[in-house]
């Protein structure tokens, strides 16, 4: 398959453009399309056959139930069952923004996008471009991250290139993603408000609107709760460490894993902090890429996709990287960097 690359004002987007995409959607086909967290890969909601295409494209597992974007509350209630009072103020306070929630579905949502589960993911995304998308299609847009399954996901047009490139028609590119992560998932379909993926909106700002939050407990002990959870994700191709601790002491335990892998031929790439970065220069790594600054957690998490992928485009063997604090954004920065190594961590 042939894919059109088209460059598409973020904030101000073509009315052509739209319309191009939308027809694609419309006639059941992928679209590769921005939001505030990642660039998504979208098929029509409602169309089981348009659906599939998306696990065949990104080689996902069919038990990895999908999140619908939607563009209005009109839409969004063709697709849940009842909206309680923890819902509604999720909906005044972060909609459109980075927080998917899950509630029970209607029939109008179909099986392969909720992997069978009772209940479906959503959310309202605030990218200019993915709003009037959806506006101009006129069908909610299920659309999970648009890369390879299990790979970094994609904060650019060029990454998606790359990864989908003769999968899909068409990709609208408007370059950097503001976020960088993935939106957080909270389940509101039980009891107390459950926070199943930490992303672009803490628990912190949950608990100011909610009171009682939860964390789920799996979650917190890197165990997966169900089929959907249990992949490993944003992975490198190298073998990756993370290194908890205080920057001096990561720092010089850095320092040793790099002699470490270069006395094994391996070539050696450091993703740390801005504070961190002027002591590993003369360490030699093969690549050090700068995340930002651990006091601008925002700028660390808008980064560290983009230096996981060029770890791989640069061939990097081991790929060592800085943990930043927990707490806030923080967390969720912790939760990827976890998932990239997959769990190989060193606390120092």
């Amino acid at each position: 398959m042939q894919t059109k690359r088209s460059y598409i004002d973020g904030v101000h987007p073509e009315a052509e453009l739209l319309k191009e995409g939308a027809e694609w959607l419309r006639a059941g086909e992928l679209v590769a399309f921005p939001t505030e967290t990642v660039y998504g890969l979208g098929a029509n909601a409602l169309d089981a056959s348009a659906c599939a295409k998306i696990f065949a494209a990104k080689g996902r597992p069919q038990d990895n139930p999908l999140i619908v974007h939607v563009c209005n509350r009109v839409m969004a209630n063709l697709l849940v069952e009842g909206w309680t009072p923890a819902a509604e103020l999720c909906v005044q306070h972060f909609w459109p923004g980075p927080l998917t929630l899950v509630m029970p579905k209607t029939a109008n949502v179909l099986d392969i996008v909720t992997a069978g589960l009772p209940n479906v993911a959503i959310r309202m995304p605030s990218h200019p471009v993915a709003l009037r998308l959806i506006e101009e299609t006129g069908l909610p847009i299920a659309a999970p991250s648009a890369n390879l399954s299990g790979k970094p996901s994609p904060t650019s047009g060029s990454h998606v290139w790359r990864d989908m490139k003769s999968k899909i028609p068409l990709i609208l590119d408007a370059g950097a993603c503001l976020v960088g992560l993935e939106s957080t998932v909270l389940d509101l379909s039980g009891g107390i408000p459950t926070i199943l993926r930490p992303g672009g909106i803490s628990k912190e700002q949950l608990e100011a609107v909610l009171g009682e939050i939860q964390v789920d407990e799996l979650l917190e002990n890197q165990v997966p709760k169900a089929p959907g959870m249990k992949y490993r994700h944003y992975a490198p191709q190298g073998e990756m460490i993370l290194m908890v601790g205080s920057s001096e002491r990561v720092v010089q335990r850095m320092g040793q894993e790099i002699y470490k892998g270069h006395a094994r031929l391996k070539k050696v790439g450091v993703l740390c902090t801005l504070e961190s970065a002027p002591f590993l220069h003369n360490r030699l790594p093969d690549l050090l890429f700068v995340l930002g600054s651990k006091n601008r957690p925002e700028e660390v998490a808008s980064n560290l996709f983009e230096g996981l992928r060029l770890c791989d485009e640069r061939g990097m063997d081991i790929i060592l990287a800085e943990g930043v604090e927990e707490g806030g954004l923080g967390t969720a920065i912790m939760n990827r960097l976890q998932k990239a190594a997959g769990r190989k961590i060193q606390y120092i």
